[in-house]
């Protein structure tokens, strides 16, 4: 026995001697090493001396490997995503959150407010949910994509820390205010020694007293075009019976034309939310209002609504920070509906502002985008609460250049609408008119019957909508074609 075990440990030693005399192996996570390749590296060569012996026509390269390595260890270069966003368009879809609830289930419960809430965060049951985390550590952290400003992030502070952060940073403080939405002081930093957004983003992280930190985002209005407006008969809404009456709507927009006819009497109030950027659009915003409440010859869904302008788009684009102002105005003015025809990548305090809006009652409508088949979500119709609306043509049909995706929720006439526009009227296409004419829509369903929640309307609309392409929800259509008729007839059975 005692003779074998010596056996045994000689036998381990003299293994132990032999390994320790081999070089070590270099380490390579290159899978498309081949099996000589790798042999060489493991004689001590350095990759690149290895690689051109072993390559036919010596270059250091195998076909469609790409550039020969410069060292043993082939590790990839390293890629860190901080910041929770989609991507461009043109470009395959980030992961995505789970699709937004099935109306037909009901609400879910909303999180208990953090301890020291204020009045914006501990609203009634089903109120505001502004906690400093709940967003950021809800799904894991991806790269900064889509368009923003290059110097600039949007932070929300608590207390007068303002100042003691910029110095901290590095940063100027180029605007501030109180957000009615977010509960919480919105700071617009500007970046003055020409750091990366997603640096400065990184830096602040480690600050408790930065609440949440954004990109200041671009969107976009989802506009794409190019007699009789079409779109009574396809949602079945009596173009005769159609009102609005004192029904508040938010358009949040480019600046409008409030001599054109169709809006005579219209408008209620209007904001600006960039003064110091002139106008020079007025179309886009002009044919959203028309659309939704026009009077006399382009009669809109429901005439007699009340709308609350905000200008928050010139040009075409606008910033996250000038439509938070936007919709902070908005919702002072107690409105029922906020109409949202433009789309931008996920921003959180954008998700937060509609969360808390609908919250407070206010149904959410926006437009799903205008960007193709492959694009990723469109924001804010993408997040939970907003009733993301896509365009149809006159046959049903959708329209070519609209968003998929599971965030999808209603279809609704926008393919070459005859609407007001500047001075006169044009024939539009896009995403945002459909939106328009689910707002005007809805706000039939709310002058039938005022106390009808946002919960309400949004179940009304899925349940009742007429099914486009495959069967039940999908992609393309959402539930299907918004149908008034049959809503107002689903409620009336109840009754």
């Amino acid at each position: 026995m005692a003779a074998r075990a010596v056996i045994r440990f000689a036998a381990l030693l003299v293994a132990a001697m032999i390994i320790g005399a081999v070089p070590a192996l270099a380490q390579t996570n290159d899978p498309n090493l081949t099996q000589t390749e790798i042999d060489c590296l493991n004689r001590g060569a350095t990759a690149a001396d290895c690689i051109k012996r072993d390559t036919k026509d010596g270059s250091g390269e195998r076909p469609g490997a790409g550039p020969a390595a410069t060292n043993a260890v082939l590790l990839p270069a390293l890629i860190v995503d901080l910041f929770p966003n989609p991507i461009g368009g043109g470009q395959a879809p980030l992961p995505t959150p789970d699709p937004r609830r099935d109306p037909a289930s009901g609400a879910l419960p909303p999180p208990v407010p953090p301890a020291g809430a204020t009045a914006i965060q501990a609203a009634a049951a089903g109120g505001p949910i502004v906690s400093p985390s709940d967003l950021v550590a809800a799904e894991p952290p991806r790269a900064i994509v889509g368009d923003f400003v290059p110097d600039e992030v949007l932070v929300t502070v608590e207390g007068d820390a303002v100042q003691q952060i910029a110095a901290s940073f590095g940063l100027e403080v180029r605007s501030q205010r109180q957000s009615q939405l977010l509960g919480f002081t919105l700071v617009r930093f500007g970046i003055p020694d020409g750091r990366p957004v997603g640096v400065v983003l990184a830096q602040l992280a480690a600050d408790g007293r930065a609440l949440r930190r954004e990109p200041n985002h671009i969107y976009s209005l989802q506009q794409a075009a190019t007699i009789v407006n079409y779109a009574f008969e396809r949602i079945a809404l009596d173009a005769k019976g159609a009102s609005g009456e004192n029904v508040r709507i938010a358009v949040v927009d480019t600046a409008i034309d409030d001599t054109n006819p169709a809006l005579s009497g219209v408008i209620a109030d209007q904001f600006d939310a960039m003064p110091d950027v002139p106008i020079e659009a007025r179309d886009h915003g002009t044919s959203i209002d028309g659309l939704i409440a026009g009077v006399g010859a382009l009669k809109g869904m429901a005439p007699g609504a009340r709308i609350y302008h905000a200008r928050a788009f010139e040009g075409g684009k606008s910033t996250i920070d000038v439509i938070l102002a936007a919709l902070d105005w908005a919702a002072e003015q107690d409105v029922r509906i906020i109409n949202m025809s433009f789309v931008g990548p996920k921003n959180d305090l954008l998700g937060v502002a509609c969360r808390n809006a609908r919250a407070l009652g206010i149904v959410l409508v926006a437009a799903a985008g205008n960007n193709g088949p492959k694009a990723p979500y469109g924001y804010p119709a993408a997040f939970d609460g907003v009733i993301a609306v896509t365009a149809t043509d006159a046959k049903n049909g959708l329209m070519q250049q609209a968003n998929r995706g599971a965030y999808v929720f209603l279809s609704a006439p926008g393919v070459e609408m005859v609407a007001p526009s500047g001075a006169g009227s044009d024939v539009v296409t896009g995403t945002s008119f459909a939106a328009a004419i689910v707002t005007g829509a809805i706000a039939n369903l709310l002058h039938t019957a005022p106390d009808r929640s946002a919960d309400w309307v949004e179940k009304a609309l899925a349940a009742t909508a007429r099914d486009l392409g495959p069967k039940g929800r999908d992609n393309d259509f959402g539930y299907g074609l918004l149908d008034i008729e049959a809503a107002e007839a689903a409620e009336a059975a109840k009754e």
